[in-house]
Formats: C-alpha cells, sequence, structure tokens
C-alpha cells in the first residue's frame, strides 16, 4: 500500500481546508461582505459538493478510471481558484467559488474509494491514513492564525492557491487500484436506495453536516465578535483537530469493539451538545476548549464511522457513487443548507438561536439513526 503518497493527498486536500474553513469566512467580512452574503458564498462550498461528486463518480464508475478523475479534478480546480484574485464583487466572487469548488469536490470521493481499494482486507485503517489530513489542517490553522496577527487577511487566498497546488502534486503520484468487490454479489444503486436503514444513514448524515455548515461558516466569526484574537481563533480550531487526530489513531479499536453504528449514534448525541455549548458559552474559555475537543467525535469518530459503513454497502460498480452520494448529502447538501440557515439567522437572531439550530439537527440525526439504521446496514 502506498501509504505515505496517499497519507500526503490527505495532508494537502485538508491543509487547504485549514486555510478555508476557519479563514475564509473572515477574508469575506473584510472585503466587505455582509452575513447574508458570506452565508451565501459559504454555501457555493458545500453545494457544489452535491452535484460534482454524483456526476464524477458516475463517469468512475462506468469507465474505472478513478485516478485520472482525481488528477483531473486536482488540476482544474487550481485554475478555478486562481479566478478568485480577479473576482470584484459578489457575482463574480460566487463565480469564482463556483468554478473552484465543482472541481476541488469533485476528487476526494473518489480518493476515499482509491483508499479503500488499497487497504483492501483491512479497511478499519483508514483513519491511520486520514489522521494525515487532521495532522494538515491543524499545522495550517495555527501557523496561518499566529500570521494573521501581524499580516493582512489578503494572504489567506494566497495560502489556499499553494495548498491546492499541493493536492495537484500529490494526486499525480499514487498509483490507481482495482475496485475492491470482494466476496459480495454486486447490488443495482436503485435497490441499495430503498432500503430504510441506507435511507435513515444518509438523512443522519445530512443532519449532523448542517449542524457543521453552520459551524464552518460562523464560528470564528462569533469567536472574533466575542473579543478572541486572530490566534486564539486558529488555536481553538487546531485544538478541535489533534482531538480528531488522537482518535483517529484508536479509531481501529473503537471500530471493531463497538461496531460503526453505534459509534455514530454517540457521536451525534455529542454534537447536540457541543453545539449549545459554542453558542451559550461563548465568553468561557473553558467550556470552548471542552467544546472543541468534542470536534474528536462530531467530526471524528462520525466520520471514520460513517465512511466505514459506505464502503460496506456500496461495492464494486456502485463504489464510486456510493462515495459520491455520502459526500453530495451529507458534506454537500447538508453543509450548504448549514450555511445560508446560519447565514439568514445570524444578524436577527444571533449565535444562541443559530448555534440550537445546529444543536436540534443533530439531535434529529440521532433519532433518525437510532430508529432506522438496524442490522442490515451493519451487515448488508
Amino acid at each position: 500500500m502506498p501509504y505515505w503518497r496517499l497519507s500526503s493527498y490527505y495532508f494537502f486536500y485538508f491543509a487547504s481546508l485549514g486555510a478555508l474553513v476557519p479563514y475564509w469566512g473572515l477574508y469575506l467580512q473584510g472585503e466587505g461582505f455582509d452575513a447574508l452574503a458570506i452565508g451565501l458564498l459559504m454555501a457555493i462550498l458545500s453545494a457544489t459538493k452535491v452535484v460534482a461528486p454524483m456526476v464524477w463518480g458516475h463517469i468512475v464508475d462506468r469507465t474505472g478510471h478513478r485516478m485520472q478523475v482525481v488528477r483531473l479534478g486536482a488540476l482544474l480546480s487550481v485554475f478555478g481558484f486562481a479566478t478568485v484574485f480577479v473576482a470584484d464583487g459578489f457575482w463574480s466572487m460566487a463565480l469564482a467559488l463556483l468554478l473552484f469548488s465543482f472541481f476541488w469536490n469533485a476528487s476526494l470521493p473518489q480518493m476515499e474509494a482509491v483508499t479503500f481499494n488499497h487497504l483492501r482486507e483491512r479497511p478499519t485503517r483508514y483513519a491511520l491514513v486520514r489522521l494525515w489530513g487532521s495532522v494538515g489542517f491543524v499545522l495550517v490553522v495555527v501557523a496561518l492564525g499566529l500570521l494573521l496577527e501581524r499580516d493582512s487577511l489578503a494572504i489567506v487566498p494566497l495560502w489556499i492557491l499553494s495548498l491546492t497546488l499541493g493536492i495537484c502534486l500529490t494526486a499525480f503520484l499514487i498509483p490507481d487500484s482495482a475496485p475492491d468487490s470482494g466476496s459480495r454479489v454486486d447490488v443495482s444503486l436503485r435497490l441499495l436506495l430503498r432500503r430504510p436503514s441506507v435511507l435513515a444513514f444518509f438523512g443522519a448524515c445530512f443532519l449532523m453536516q448542517l449542524s457543521h455548515g453552520i459551524y464552518y461558516a460562523f464560528y470564528s466569526i462569533h469567536l472574533e465578535s466575542a473579543g478572541y484574537s486572530s490566534a486564539e481563533v486558529g488555536w481553538l480550531w487546531a485544538l478541535g483537530v489533534i482531538a480528531e487526530v488522537l482518535v483517529f489513531l484508536v479509531m481501529p479499536r473503537l471500530l471493531e469493539r463497538f461496531g460503526a453504528r453505534r459509534v455514530l449514534l454517540w457521536s451525534l448525541a455529542l454534537a447536540v451538545a457541543r453545539w449549545l455549548a459554542i453558542g451559550a458559552f461563548v465568553d468561557i474559555l473553558a467550556v470552548q476548549l471542552v467544546a472543541q475537543i468534542l470536534h474528536a467525535a462530531t467530526f471524528g469518530t462520525f466520520h471514520a464511522s460513517a465512511i466505514h459503513l459506505v464502503h460496506q454497502v456500496f461495492s464494486g460498480r456502485t463504489q464510486g457513487r456510493g462515495q459520491a452520494l455520502y459526500n453530495s448529502l451529507s458534506f454537500g447538501a447538508g453543509g450548504a443548507a448549514g450555511s445560508l440557515i446560519g447565514g439568514v439567522l445570524w444578524a436577527g437572531s444571533g449565535p444562541l438561536i443559530t448555534f440550537g439550530v445546529g444543536s436540534v439537527s443533530a439531535a434529529l440525526g440521532l433519532f433518525v439513526a437510532w430508529r432506522w439504521m438496524d442490522a442490515e446496514m451493519r451487515h448488508p
């Protein structure tokens, strides 16, 4: 298995997220965009995850050329992001982000499938590859936070462009791998999507990422308005991802001992508490530290267990579209919905109500997963 080449892709991909997610909203605010405009622009980054993964996933499952799609998407995302530097105003910025994110979001679901195909009979070890993405996120979010103490927000797009170029370069180093259908008989995508447990799984993922969409779009703005410095904002983001890295190290044992469904349920339950803590107690640093440590559960264990379930259910010629559906419905549709809801609520209702909606969304996801995700999902 090309461990370090796979890990380097995740490193640069999530390092670019470390520049984009915490600081892009602040950059847009510095460029004069209001809360609603920021919510809409951040929603574009998520909305393209609804369409792009499904388009490219369909192509891959028909052609089998998975890494070619990853490389093409990575290359075009570099050129797409370069258009940000000539954007002037809301509509040109929206178009630039649309071009960038359509190709940027196309490659990750296929990269996940490539990684699992290389892992073969050791799928629970996915987290040990993926953790390097979290390391990249931590390094960038801290370094950029420290730099923004003395430099202007204009450096943010430069960092994102450089890291996107790193994604492109590493994508060309990774060998392709044949789909791993194992001993399972392929089932059509249509039949898989008729299973109540599969629908419940995707519903829970959508609701969980809706709550995260609010967090990603407005957490940094929430902290800065409460008096936190750029460096403190960076360290709080980094703490969450450090906790995520640590939980990835033990994730294989958690999955083997408790099963993916149970881990998923606990992740949703802890998300309910996390969003309430962020919305209600922003002035208490100790509470924010605990809330960020809970990122290990709300993202780390949730994503690792979810991606494990996707790999179990979707195999063979449905593998690419299964990974694409997970990204489209959760990070795409869910994340976009969260950004939009946050943009609408933030100015008029305030942080407590906005993050409270995120908590309610996670609670609904918990109920859906507990009620309808059964043994059919765990052992398809």
